[in-house]
């Protein structure tokens, strides 16, 4: 009898290990590409909706990306950069809102600043995708620490889409 229990308790450890491998089916990781230059690439991203690039965004609304990072120092205030580049040649930098371009605040699972040597967090990063032509962009995302160095940077295409209308309210003015 005890044999039998503990057979079933380990069929029901392995299921549950197995379980835990299998990870996040709703946000499976995207390929992005390292920056140049040998700066530090992320452990895993996520775009939501996205596993292979170009990734599709929605003119208006925002693209969510999760970024998993390890970082080497200790850190105290990071900021994200972004730089776009369209049709191979053009790159400018794409402005972000302070809140959105704050790292700390938008760490998730608990974690804060200051981080230290050695610790990987994941940064929700909601990323503001503006009233742009439709067509494909180059994007480089660099964590920045409060030295001006890099923690992590990735590249990951994305093609600019219009929105299906569903979401647009028309008023009419029949008095007008």
């Amino acid at each position: 009898m005890q044999q039998d229990a503990l057979i079933w308790l380990s069929i029901l450890l392995l299921g549950s290990l197995f379980n835990g491998i299998q990870g996040d089916d709703n946000n499976p990781p995207t390929e992005v590409k390292r920056c140049s230059g040998g700066k530090p690439f992320p452990l895993e991203v996520r775009v939501h909706g996205c596993t292979v690039p170009p990734c599709n965004v929605v003119k208006g609304t925002d693209a969510v990306f999760e970024i998993d990072f390890a970082v080497d120092k200790f850190i105290t205030n990071m900021t994200t950069k972004v730089w776009a580049t369209t049709l191979g040649f053009i790159t400018v930098p794409y402005e972000l809102p302070a809140d959105v371009a704050a790292v700390c605040p938008n760490l998730m699972y608990g974690a804060y600043c200051p981080l230290y040597p050695t610790e990987d967090v994941t940064y929700l990063f909601t990323f503001p995708v503006g009233e742009y032509p439709e067509i494909g962009v180059k994007i480089e995302i660099y964590l920045i620490d409060q030295d001006s160095d890099t923690a992590t940077c990735f590249i990951c295409d994305i093609k600019v889409k219009k929105g299906s209308g569903a979401n647009k309210v028309y008023e009419l003015n029949y008095l007008a």
